[in-house]
């Protein structure tokens, strides 16, 4: 399967802050892979590097080209949404939306109309007439309307309510399915469980671990909770079951309650 994203120790500092520091990571075709980290942690500036708006150290190729060189020629490719949504304020949402579709030199008219319905986005309204989940909407027109080959997707779903989540990823699982490979950067973990192949876990601009959400959501930890005498305890377990047996036993407990960890606990554990 050919990588669609290759980023080869790519490094990007302002001034004396970090941004990211010697960063790898790959994303094979078709894929839905999700960024994981708080904020801060370095994804707008990965994704930033991605799309050749900064300046770095390393290599990153999308599609084959390179990021530096071949900026204009990946961007025909690639819908990108921003985390923050920036529009011209008094400009009319069907204007927008349009202005977005000229930018690839493409009649995506069909498919805004589609995607528009699909959202409940309101086109003849100004942009500073929306609140921040209906200029996210927008945003989402913008980034899918010309079909492209690779979708990179900054915090895609804040501000939009639980429903337009629901109807946002089903029209990721369509373009995908079509072929287009998908790169979201987030912090919600239950979206990442439900919807995401692979993953990569940022901190402080190193990343620490790059799995398959499967695997990522596995582990031996455990959490307990005992009762004894009416007392109530809780503690953690990262090992082997006999060995929680056993000091399970020593303790002699009225009652035991014995859980895996949901996959936001385990995330923590990175950041711990």
């Amino acid at each position: 399967m050919a990588h669609i994203i290759e980023i080869e120790n790519v490094t990007k500092t302002y001034g004396k802050h970090r941004g990211v520091a010697g960063i790898s990571l790959a994303v094979e075709e078709g894929d839905i892979f999700a960024f994981l980290g708080p904020n801060g942690a370095g994804k707008s500036t990965t994704i930033r590097s991605m799309l050749g708006m900064l300046q770095y150290e390393g290599d990153i190729r999308i599609l084959g080209m390179d990021a530096r060189t071949q900026k204009t020629e990946i961007l025909k490719e690639v819908g990108y949404m921003p985390s923050e949504t920036c529009f011209y304020p008094t400009m009319k949402v069907k204007d927008v939306i349009r202005f977005a579709a000229d930018m690839h030199k493409k009649d995506c008219s069909e498919e805004a109309g589609r995607l528009c319905e699909k959202l409940q986005v309101d086109t003849g309204k100004k942009i500073q007439e929306l609140s921040l989940g209906n200029r996210k909407k927008v945003s989402i027109v913008c980034a899918l309307q010309h079909q492209p080959k690779l979708l990179i997707l900054d915090e895609p779903t804040s501000g939009l309510d639980p429903l337009m989540q629901d109807t946002f990823f089903q029209l990721l699982q369509e373009a995908n399915k079509k072929g287009a490979t998908c790169f979201l950067s987030s912090h919600v973990l239950s979206e990442v469980k439900k919807y995401c192949r692979n993953a990569a876990i940022i901190k402080e601009g190193k990343i620490l671990r790059v799995d398959t959400v499967e695997n990522l959501s596995h582990t031996n930890l455990r959490l307990v909770k005992t009762w004894k005498d009416g007392k109530e305890e809780h503690f953690t377990h990262d090992g082997a079951m006999k060995e929680l047996l056993q000091k399970l036993s020593a303790m002699e407990p009225d009652d035991v309650l014995i859980e895996e960890p949901s996959l936001e606990e385990i995330f923590m554990q990175y950041y711990d």
